[in-house]
């Protein structure tokens, strides 16, 4: 229970951090944001939970697939914001557009094959 405990307060406290940089600076911030934190504490913590690296090579090389429908919502969202659409419901129709890309490539790799 302390290790969960321990990876919810590192994990939660990186995001805060980054939030609390973006605020002084949108650059900073969106470099740390930018870099793929997420993933490397998940990588971290499989193979910290498991002591293997299989499971980190295959979420790593899932990832890979995964990257380009994610710039939906970095496309989407500010394009919304600037036509007068307020921020949440840009911020919504912004992750169900970027869902719905995550399902399209899933669906499209699959045709060829690509199982993720």
């Amino acid at each position: 229970m302390v290790y969960y405990i321990t990876k919810l307060i590192i994990t939660a406290i990186l995001i805060v951090l980054i939030s609390e940089i973006a605020k002084k600076s949108s650059l900073a911030g969106a470099l740390l944001a930018a870099i793929p934190l997420v993933s490397i504490l998940a990588m971290t913590w499989m193979y910290i939970d498991t002591d293997n690296t299989k499971s980190a090579i295959e979420f790593s090389n899932r990832i890979v697939w995964l990257i380009t429908p994610s710039m939906t919502l970095f496309i989407v969202f500010p394009l919304l914001i600037k036509k007068g659409l307020g921020f949440y419901p840009s911020m919504i129709v912004s992750i169900l557009m970027t869902v719905l890309a995550y399902y399209s490539v899933i669906f499209i790799l699959k045709k060829f094959g690509i199982e993720l």
